[in-house]
């Protein structure tokens, strides 16, 4: 994709450092450089300010990651590659059918209402929630790990969604300020939502969770 735009050696790539390690590796065999910007709180995709700042005039293009099922600000980042003349790229999620968006939704709603000690994720516009991520506050990293042991323990489904950010892998590694990054990677957890979970697999998420509210400060 970035040979065919190209993209080559001595240019530059802004592309996100939260997850997908597959996106700075195809710019490194294209020759170019990554160049990590921060993510957006919210959408966990690239911020459009920190993308202007992560800009050079060696920059030839952004690679921006939708994920989780929320997709990132668009427009903005393709104002901003039309104002810099620099490509811009998108790499989606796979879509899934309707129906199975409706369900996934409904059951995101569900948890919504209900879960209490975590940060619940912001719905947004056309969310389709192929993860729900919500952030378990408190001092960071050991809390979220302690508490994704406990669910696991009560038989709940957690995955950590990106357990190290691609700017702190050895291949990688850029001294660069990414705090929304680095507050992602240590805080985010995904609860399941699959079409598939019946009413009291909800109902047991629910319970798991709130019961493991005392490891947690407030939801803010």
């Amino acid at each position: 994709m970035l040979r065919a735009a190209g993209v080559g050696v001595g240019d530059e790539v802004v592309v996100p450092a939260f997850g997908n390690v597959e996106v700075a590796e195809a710019v490194t065999l294209a020759g170019a450089l990554p160049v990590f910007a921060d993510i957006d709180p919210v959408t966990y995709c690239l911020d459009p300010g920190a993308v202007e700042a992560a800009v050079t005039p060696r920059t030839a293009a952004v690679v921006v990651v939708h994920r989780f099922g929320r997709w990132a600000d668009v427009g903005r980042l393709h104002a901003l590659g039309q104002r810099h003349e620099v490509l811009v790229l998108e790499q989606g999620e796979s879509e899934a059918p309707y129906d199975e968006i409706a369900q996934r939704r409904e059951r995101a709603a569900y948890l919504d209402a209900k879960l209490k000690g975590v940060r619940t994720p912001d719905g947004g516009d056309g969310h389709t929630y192929q993860q729900y991520v919500v952030r378990v506050p408190g001092n960071g990293r050991p809390d979220r790990d302690a508490f994704a042991l406990a669910l696991r323990a009560k038989g709940v489904e957690c995955r950590v969604p990106v357990k190290t950010p691609v700017h702190r892998l050895p291949e990688f590694r850029r001294c660069v300020s990414l705090p929304e990054t680095e507050l992602a990677a240590d805080e985010t957890l995904t609860l399941p939502v699959d079409a598939s979970l019946t009413k009291r697999e909800m109902q047991r998420i629910v319970s798991a969770c709130n019961a493991l509210g005392g490891l947690l400060q407030p939801a803010y």
